[in-house]
């Protein structure tokens, strides 16, 4: 049996990059061995390494400290979103989802959006109650938890997406609610609005996001993203795909800030392989084993380590990682034309 400071410490290990609160969730882990988690996905698009390796690592850790996980596959928030098509095409990639999951967290419950409401009388009033709380304004605000700008279009359905994954939380009866930082605007939101309800108030915990392999712009998101193949690495990237995307993504020498090969370091490689092997050439100092990420990131800024080097050991390790996914899961050609299409 782990003690509380163990089970905090693996939580608290990269990608975590924040927990609200760090006391709120240790008073948890004193009274229930099993607290339930929930992390949302929407289902649009080819899982890539942040979209599923990282979450999956995030989420197995969870696991390993005793937490009851849950997936939830957003398929209405989907189709509000229009980031597929009809619901009879999200379904088939909300299975695709599904199948892939289970493969990186077998020890996760998988749950559909729509499948779910099916079984909550309560649901839609509890969606008023919560809609009651939000003001027009926030949910405009809360937007860009899809992804979007408050300055856009939007229609009326768009911004019911906010008060549902809000409700969510809510009837799905969450202790801790995890997501990536960009959702961090709604489990705020639900912190302030759940305690007027008397509702239970979950513990928010927060995963770091995967910058773009490209070059970093000013003012502009830099994170993996499902509808730039360029952006990213795809779980069904063949190892010369792999290779080419890494060789020819940004790595400034000595530059660590919104580095991508060193956040794939930091957050995946480090997290999954406790002793991680550089190659150098001999002239330079010859191999290099690490087994403290602290310690390759210090190399870099001082220039120990090249961009070459490291770019060429995240690419070995990453084939390690995502071979045995590909193995195990396959990708119908329908699935593939659906994302295509909206691409």
């Amino acid at each position: 049996m782990l003690d509380i400071t163990t089970k905090i410490n693996i939580i608290k290990l990269p990608p975590t990059s924040e927990i609200v609160t760090e006391e709120e969730l240790s008073n948890t882990l004193k009274i229930d061995d099993n607290p339930k988690h929930y992390i949302g996905l929407e289902v649009s698009g080819f899982l890539h390494l942040g979209s599923l390796i990282l979450i999956g690592i995030k989420i197995n850790d969870f696991i390993k400290i005793g937490m009851k996980c849950n997936i939830f596959l957003a398929d209405l928030h989907t189709l509000i979103n229009d980031k597929i098509g009809s619901l009879e095409e999200i379904s088939k990639v909300s299975k695709y989802y599904e199948n892939a999951f289970k493969i990186v967290c077998p020890g996760a419950k998988i749950i559909t959006g729509s499948e779910f409401y099916k079984s909550q009388d309560r649901y839609w009033l509890d969606l008023i109650k919560v809609s009651k709380h939000l003001s027009l304004s926030r949910a405009i605000r809360t937007i860009t938890i899809m992804g979007r700008s408050e300055k856009e279009k939007l229609d009326v359905a768009k911004l019911l997406y906010p008060a549902m994954q809000a409700t969510d939380i809510h009837d799905l009866d969450i202790d801790i609610a995890h997501s990536g930082m960009d959702q961090r605007k709604i489990h705020m939101a639900v912190r302030e609005i759940f305690p007027k309800l008397k509702w239970k108030t979950p513990i928010a915990i927060h995963h770091n996001i995967l910058p773009s392999l490209k070059s970093p712009k000013p003012n502009y998101i830099n994170k993996m993203s499902k509808s730039d193949t360029n952006s990213g690495i795809f779980i069904h990237d063949t190892k010369a795909v792999i290779k080419n995307k890494i060789e020819k993504s940004w790595c400034e020498s000595g530059n660590i800030n919104n580095n991508p090969i060193l956040e794939i370091m930091k957050n995946i490689i480090c997290h999954e392989f406790s002793d991680v092997t550089i190659d150098r050439p001999i002239k330079f100092g010859g191999d290099i084993t690490y087994n403290d990420y602290n310690e390759i990131e210090s190399d870099f800024i001082s220039k120990k380590l090249h961009p070459v080097d490291i770019k060429s050991s995240v690419t070995d390790y990453l084939i390690k990682i995502v071979q045995p996914i590909q193995q195990k899961l396959k990708l119908d050609t329908n699935v593939i034309d659906i994302i295509n299409n909206k691409i």
